[in-house]
């Protein structure tokens, strides 16, 4: 994955005033909030559209394919398209979160085809930061894009696919480590991790303003967890949401990654697959 992952606040204020400024994506979100709607009303990046993760960046969920199931391509190039996102518009998208939840969307964009989509590092946090001015309410539409989305632009594998990269090449698990070793479970069917799984909870990711670490000190990271040039690399998480944030970091380090979008979700329900607990990978 060659493409640039991240811009900076002073590169999208620059771009923002530019004759071809992106579309600006606000992906509110976080597990067990479902006010985004709301807390983008509160404030948000002038111009910038909000995108509802549940309803727009995925499908239904089902014990089958889990909680956040990836979109069917012609919903989503609906969506992409009700964005206001054009043929070869930049895309930036962002949350409140890290990017925890936005990454999702850089993902899905991507496995989609739009080559210009990045992560606006440091989130919202870092244009508060720099005392950015925000918006508030909810602005009308915007014109409707024309963007024509196409499939396969990012891997994706099943649970099949997972275990045997828990087997035969690095499968990291995303979510919080007490998650991964099975002390809690908040919203899946069992506690526990993939058999054969490294634990590698998202938020070692970034730094303490929000911002992703430096590349050298991701790729040292993500070393030290078993990857290497020749790796074969799985990520997967509670939902396949935060683990699109490993992906991006995982980019930023020089390593290319597999999303298993069912996750712990799907995994956990179908009660002949394996569960570990405890600290280490099996």
């Amino acid at each position: 994955m060659s493409a640039r992952v991240t811009t900076t606040v002073s590169e999208l204020r620059e771009l923002l005033v530019s004759d071809r400024p992106p579309v600006v994506l606000d992906v509110r979100w976080a597990l067990g909030d479902p006010h985004g709607r709301d807390h983008y009303a509160d404030g948000h990046i002038p111009g910038a559209v909000y995108v509802d993760l549940d309803t727009e960046l995925a499908a239904p969920a089902s014990p089958e394919v889990g909680r956040h199931p990836l979109p069917d391509l012609a919903e989503l190039q609906s969506a992409a398209r009700r964005w206001g996102i054009r043929d070869g518009q930049a895309v930036v998208v962002h949350d409140d979160l890290g990017n925890t939840a936005a990454a999702r969307a850089w993902w899905l964009l991507r496995h989609a085809g739009v080559t210009d989509v990045t992560l606006l590092d440091g989130a919202l946090g870092a244009w508060r930061a720099a005392g950015l001015p925000l918006e508030t309410g909810v602005p009308t539409a915007p014109a409707p894009g024309d963007v024509v989305l196409k499939p396969g632009g990012l891997p994706v594998t099943d649970a099949d696919g997972a275990a045997e990269l828990a087997g035969g090449g690095l499968l990291l698990d995303a979510r919080a480590a007490e998650r991964y070793r099975g002390e809690v479970e908040p919203v899946d069917p069992r506690a526990g991790h993939i058999p054969g799984a490294v634990s590698a909870p998202t938020g070692e990711n970034l730094a303490a303003d929000g911002t992703f670490l430096p590349p050298e000190v991701l790729r040292k990271r993500f070393e030290e967890l078993g990857a290497d040039a020749g790796s074969r690399i799985g990520v997967y998480c509670g939902s396949g949401v935060t683990a699109a944030h490993q992906i991006a970091a995982l980019a930023l380090a020089g390593f290319e990654a597999t999303l298993f979008p069912g996750s712990w979700s799907a995994w956990s329900a179908d009660p002949a697959r394996p569960a570990a607990t405890g600290p280490l990978p099996s």
